[in-house]
């Protein structure tokens, strides 16, 4: 089955509206309608088979391509518009892309490639155009490992992998979520999250497939957008990586004294978000459930969730495995580790990408036997809840000491006042590496936080070697679209 055939199996004739919000709203009716014909004219101007670059931000015309370059046969290549010109070039000549949809936005960053560009105003002609095409007038044959879309992601050393993921993984892990977070026709979500980002889209493809709406907000940094569409829109639910809750948590008061009256459920992944912050959150809104997850782009999105009856007991675990996936936890000899061993977490199940685009040495080495090998390493408890230790390679070793970053991290979370916090390595003569901790902190308290303070508490939870031996105050957290830390807020001094 094609993808969109499963999104729209019982929405595509529904009048309610898909998208709300202040700029733009299109019903399931008039997006399902628009979407073939789009698909159409593709395939009449270009055929199928074609990796399509898509360039736009979150909007009706992202989701229209989206969906139409799918269903057409062809590729999609999400893009993140502010990559540099030397990774876009990169990427188009890797995938031999000819064909790019772009939003009017970003035109001008693509219009010096060799590419047949399809904007805003092509699109919206090609919707009036083929009037009453259906799904049945395309090939019913449709073979479901079939390539959907290429996600490209950066990789521990920057360099740009794509993750290919079959019609078949979208399928199995949207049926995978919608199984645990009992999502109805009824929801509405606010996405702050971009479409090129797995996570996003995965909130796309739940909502699409169940008949419930979605809010696109493009402007994260203005909070009070956020704050304000979460009760005009009346949400029941909203999704955000570490980032996300750091900030509408403490750099803003507004956010934990509203009162959000629809709002039933959050959900988080894309990073360990630090216990202190679910804790707060959950102190402020005991009323909404808060649902843990893991996930990584080779998996499609999700791996792993914590339902929110268990965060008070289990509080810092990733949870156990989604329906129809099996994740465990194995050392180097590929065996399951016992409670509180230190193993890599591995991964098995329809949503497990076919692979990375044209790297067949890197596909070798993370899948293996079936099984999706991440690279993140993890503990388990006595009934089997995970919780995630650090990426293998973020591990830093002081004397010979194997540290994870994450664990001093979380403690100097706890010092009041403090927004965020990332540990870095330091080049040490004697000890090989040593540990600074970059501690982010809004502009109004920088006077009166002082380095001791920051070790002192270090010292009181930890063990003396976890204690950084450079504490550096920084006041503007730089993240990228996608709520991430990016490198650029990283400075040690080295």
């Amino acid at each position: 089955m094609n993808v969109f055939d499963y999104l729209f199996e019982n929405t595509s004739s529904l009048n309610k509206n898909l998208v709300l919000g202040n700029k733009e709203k299109i019903s399931y009716q008039q997006i399902y309608d628009n979407t073939l014909s789009v698909t159409q004219q593709i395939i009449d101007s270009f055929g199928t088979e074609n990796n399509i670059i898509l360039l736009s931000e979150n909007s009706v015309f992202f989701i229209t391509a989206y969906l139409a370059i799918m269903k057409s046969g062809n590729v999609c290549v999400p893009l993140n518009p502010a990559l540099e010109d030397g990774s876009l070039k990169e990427i188009i000549e890797k995938t031999e892309s000819k064909i790019a949809f772009v939003s009017k936005r970003f035109f001008k960053k693509l219009e010096n490639y060799d590419l047949n560009l399809i904007d805003n105003e092509l699109v919206e002609k090609w919707t009036h155009l083929n009037p009453g095409s259906n799904s049945q007038s395309f090939a019913s044959d449709f073979e479901p490992e079939k390539l959907a879309q290429i996600i490209f992601t950066s990789g521990s050393t920057g360099e740009q992998k794509g993750v290919m993921l079959s019609h078949k993984n979208l399928i199995a892990n949207t049926g995978s979520i919608l199984d645990y977070l009992h999502l109805t026709s009824e929801d509405t979500i606010l996405i702050v999250m971009p479409f090129y980002y797995c996570y996003g889209l995965s909130l796309l493809h739940t909502h699409l497939r169940i008949g419930g709406s979605v809010v696109l907000n493009n402007s994260f940094v203005f909070i009070g957008t956020v704050i304000n569409d979460l009760n005009k829109y009346a949400c029941t639910g909203f999704s955000g990586v570490p980032s996300h809750f750091q900030i509408l948590l403490r750099k803003t008061k507004d956010f934990k004294t509203t009162q959000f009256e629809t709002l039933r459920y959050v959900t988080q992944a894309g990073g360990k978000l630090h216990n202190a912050f679910i804790q707060e959150f959950l102190d402020a809104f005991p009323q909404i459930s808060f649902f843990v997850m893991y996930g990584q782009t080779e998996a499609t999105a999700r791996l792993s969730y914590l339902p929110p009856e268990q965060l008070p007991a289990k509080l810092g675990s990733m949870g156990k495995g989604i329906p129809n996936v099996e994740l465990q936890v194995v050392n180097n000899d590929g065996l399951k580790v016992k409670a509180g061993e230190v193993g890599e977490i591995i991964a098995r199940g329809d949503n497990i990408m076919q692979g990375y685009f044209k790297d067949p040495e890197t596909t070798a080495k993370t899948l293996k036997n079936g099984w999706l090998y991440t690279g993140d390493m993890a503990t388990v408890d006595e009934e089997g809840y995970i919780f995630i230790q650090s990426r293998a390679k973020e591990i830093i070793k002081v004397r010979g000491i194997r540290i994870s970053p994450k664990e001093i991290e979380e403690v100097i979370v706890e010092y009041p006042g403090v927004v965020d916090c990332t540990i870095v390595a330091m080049e040490d003569e004697i000890a090989g590496e040593a540990l600074k901790a970059i501690v982010y902190i809004n502009d109004a308290d920088k006077d009166s936080f002082l380095e001791d303070d920051i070790r002192k508490h270090c010292a009181e939870q930890l063990a003396s070697h976890k204690v950084p031996q450079f504490v550096e105050f920084q006041t503007k957290l730089i993240f990228n679209a996608a709520g991430k830390k990016t490198k650029a807020a990283i400075n040690p001094r080295i």
